[in-house]
């Protein structure tokens, strides 16, 4: 707003309702002859009152504090009037007010905002992701508590020291044990998601600025597990004396062959069996994680396994088809299968999914395009960080390499 507009403060009482002969003393805040008012939540005596000066009459302690508040009072709304001046906002008496008050945007809190990201996005993003941003938050907590001393910071002081402060503790955090309960890219998952409910915050105009601005997120890079063909070969035939273990083994076994996530494998019924354009059985499915559909072809390492699982307590379409545990139970018994394939790798199901793309896929040469549409991925590159080129790939492109070179050689000899 214009800053020619009329703006006034003023004091007044009125009659206090359960106290005979106290008046209870109110702020008016007048912009535009429009008013609003606030109760001050002070008595004074009707006859201390001075209706010339609009302040208290006398000399006493208690009269001094009580002009003294109010003189604080008319300084503050001063400020915020200043101050949505200056943040260009409409300037008017119930803006003020709520300024004062600290009812308007620019006195939310960082729990405001998470309890409102967690109310919006509650149904936008998926239970599992939801999880994740609520162990950020109680991380955001504890951070709070044991290094601010405070339950709740107000947004308008959030900045670059906190994050980095934020940082810090969760780099230092230790477990029930006494060990340090993330590593580097831990932490960075913890501040990209803290980086996004400030985004958010931004975008509500809550916050004038991210103080993620200046700061850089630093992941790790690390090479990715994932079984060779020996390996894959070994897993697949080795007998397994422990039924538990077997039906563990035989889902590793389909998302390898797939590139099926640990949820997708659970959730995989009869529905989601097709026939394809080529006539073969192919899966049809939506990956759990983006919601994008997938179509995969039902190869015969795949499909056998399903077979094998075909009449085993299965009877409805959306009855799960392969007998898999839960996602923690899961990895807990691969850990045993690879011991008993003397697999030295850390085995989780997650693996499987690397598996497919590196091993099963472009080891073979699949088109990284087309690895990237099996995967459901949204994008090339995720497809690049899944699936590396394997050793024995790149020897085998040479050697073609240096066969061509020859009968190139060769080529040009018997042209000349």
């Amino acid at each position: 707003m214009k800053a020619k507009n009329t703006f006034a403060v003023s004091f007044f009482t009125r009659k206090s309702r359960s106290v005979a002969n106290q008046l209870s003393i109110y702020v008016r805040i007048t912009v535009d002859k429009k008013r609003s008012e606030i109760s001050l939540k002070r008595t004074v005596s009707i006859k201390n009152w001075d209706n010339t000066r609009n302040r208290v009459k006398g000399s006493s302690v208690q009269i001094r504090e009580l002009n003294a508040y109010m003189d604080s009072v008319y300084g503050a709304l001063l400020v915020c009037h200043k101050e949505l001046l200056e943040a260009h906002r409409v300037v008017s008496a119930d803006a003020i007010k709520s300024r004062y008050l600290g009812e308007d945007d620019h006195s939310k809190t960082l729990k405001d905002l998470l309890s409102y990201h967690n109310e919006k996005m509650s149904v936008v993003l998926k239970p599992g992701t939801m999880k994740n941003y609520y162990t950020t938050e109680r991380y955001l907590y504890r951070f709070l508590s044991k290094e601010r001393k405070v339950s709740d910071v107000f947004l308008k002081q959030l900045n670059y020291a906190f994050v980095t402060e934020f940082e810090h503790f969760l780099r230092n955090h230790r477990d029930s044990k006494k060990k340090l309960s993330l590593g580097n890219n831990g932490v960075m998952k913890h501040l990209e998601r803290f980086k996004k409910i400030l985004n958010l915050a931004v975008k509500l105009e809550w916050m004038e600025k991210s103080p993620f601005n200046q700061f850089q997120l630093k992941y790790h890079k690390y090479d990715r597990e994932f079984l060779d063909e020996v390996e894959l070969e070994l897993l697949q035939n080795i007998g397994l004396k422990n039924e538990r273990l077997e039906k563990i083994r035989d889902c590793f076994v389909f998302a390898c062959y797939t590139g099926l996530s640990y949820v997708d494998v659970k959730d995989l019924n009869k529905e989601n069996i097709i026939k394809g354009i080529d006539g073969k059985q192919w899966i049809s499915t939506k990956r759990e994680k983006t919601d994008k559909p997938v179509k995969v072809p039902l190869i015969p390492q795949a499909k056998a396994i399903l077979q094998k699982y075909h009449d085993i307590n299965r009877t409805g379409p959306t009855v799960g088809l392969l007998p898999i545990s839960s996602n923690q139970k899961t990895n807990a018994y691969l850990k045993e299968v690879a011991a008993a394939c003397g697999i030295k790798k850390h085995l989780t199901f997650h693996v499987a999914r690397h598996t497919f793309a590196t091993t099963v896929m472009l080891s073979n040469n699949v088109p990284i395009e087309t690895v990237s549409k099996l995967l459901g991925h949204t994008k090339l590159s995720t497809t690049q960080i899944y699936a590396r080129v394997v050793e024995s790939k790149i020897s085998e492109d040479i050697d073609n390499l240096l066969d061509r070179l020859k009968a190139t050689k060769r080529k040009k000899t018997q042209e000349s």
